[in-house]
């Protein structure tokens, strides 16, 4: 067992039992924090034949025996959509154990996408900025599409989610100015800020066009295409590529836009929800399903050059999933496995110092277990970090399709 197996199985050993570990109320029932998201990590290690069932079916069970949020109030990590991803994780290997919770679950899913897609068509109609509620991955319609992909792939509601993906792209005018359509008219954060008085293009994973690339990638490389959809992933590349320099921007701001140019800044974290690794394999799979080998390589040399630059690696503080070194560790695990032969072995030969990092050698694993307990969720926490660092550790794919949520598979 390497250290990072073993400090997989420490974490996942501390957090055995739901009951041992309370959580805040409002934390309960998110995929982030909750236990929807730390059910993952034992639906996973059971899958794997690496701990019984009976630790995810604890979980899930804890997770359900509340009333669970629904409607309006839910999104794609909070409420009924965020269980739904756990339980359909878990069903992959259970079939018969959760088949009637989880029709419940894929109808309700359904009729929230029909809903928000109704309002982000009249939004569109108005003409008005979209806010990153409506289409990003973690509260939007990309989230809900990763997860219609898996479980309906040749659906009616997960080729309105491309349809909509693609009306997004579509360049919009905004007080006499042509922006791309996922323009926000807000900051990073969601709220209005003296710093973005005029918005960004967001090109985040988690919040921002990174993840609508990923999602439109995915779906075309499973086989389902709707009108426009190649186009809508050239639209993006283009615009991605207009701004990329020694390393992908976080944002564009409505200045930069003016001035065709980026404002000086420090080196940033190279990570899954913002930056090159999260970005660069969206690229990678855009390009492997637009059948551009150029391209692709183009996405892996960067992916490496992230995870081997000094100064970006500096910039990373914390081990998480989310932003973290466990989080690279994965996502250039998972671009590995269909990169290039020219770059897959650079980006295998990136991952063991992304390890070390996370739990350096000769430490005991629980130790290096409570050294990493920045809460016990998924995005941020020891659950997220006992799972990126397995597929890794062990050099094979994960057992069940626990990330599509973050669509890098």
């Amino acid at each position: 067992m390497t250290t990072s197996e073993a400090l997989s199985a420490a974490i996942a050993d501390s957090l055995a039992d739901p009951d041992a570990r309370p959580l805040v109320l409002e934390d309960r029932q998110h995929l982030a924090y909750g236990m929807p998201g730390i059910a993952l990590l034992h639906i996973e290690r059971a899958a794997a034949g690496l701990a019984p069932w009976s630790r995810a079916h604890d979980w899930l069970f804890s997770a359900a025996r509340q009333p669970v949020t629904s409607g309006p109030d839910s999104h794609p990590f909070y409420g009924a959509p965020a269980l739904a991803h756990a339980v359909a994780c878990a069903a992959d290997h259970q079939p018969g154990s959760y088949e009637r919770a989880l029709t419940k679950l894929d109808e309700q899913m359904v009729r929230d996408v029909r809903r928000r897609l109704s309002a982000a068509h009249r939004r569109l109609d108005a003409g008005q900025l979209p806010q990153f509620a409506e289409f990003d991955v973690i509260r939007g319609l990309t989230g809900y599409g990763s997860y219609l992909l898996r479980r309906q792939p040749a659906g009616g509601a997960l080729r309105d989610v491309l349809d909509y993906c693609v009306r997004l792209t579509r360049p919009i005018t905004d007080r006499g100015e042509r922006l791309p359509g996922w323009w926000a008219p807000t900051a990073p954060m969601g709220r209005l800020d003296d710093q973005f008085p005029e918005g960004h293009a967001n090109h985040g994973m988690s919040h921002g066009v990174g993840g609508v690339l990923a999602l439109l990638a995915l779906a075309a490389r499973h086989g389902t295409v709707v009108d426009g959809q190649h186009d809508a992933m050239r639209t993006i590349l283009a615009w991605l590529s207009r701004w990329h320099g020694q390393a992908w921007p976080y944002w564009v701001t409505r200045a930069e836009l003016r001035a065709d140019s980026l404002a000086p800044s420090a080196p940033r974290r190279p990570s899954w929800c913002y930056g090159t690794a999260g970005v660069a394999r969206a690229q990678q799979l855009a390009a492997l399903a637009l059948n551009e080998a150029p391209r692709q390589v183009e996405a892996e040399t960067a992916l490496v050059a992230a995870l081997t630059d000094p100064a970006q690696l500096r910039a990373t503080t914390d081990n998480g999933l989310c932003h973290g070194f466990a989080g690279l560790a994965h996502v250039a695990s998972r671009a590995a496995d269909d990169a290039h032969p020219s770059t897959a072995a650079q980006l295998r030969d990136a991952i063991p110092a992304l390890l070390s990092t996370v739990c350096p050698p000769d430490t005991d694993p629980v130790d290096a277990a409570v050294a990493n307990e920045a809460g016990p969720g998924f995005l941020d926490g020891a659950a997220g970090i006992a799972l990126a660092v397995l597929a890794p550790a062990t050099g094979t794919p994960p057992h069940t399709a626990w990330d599509s949520c973050l669509l890098i598979a």
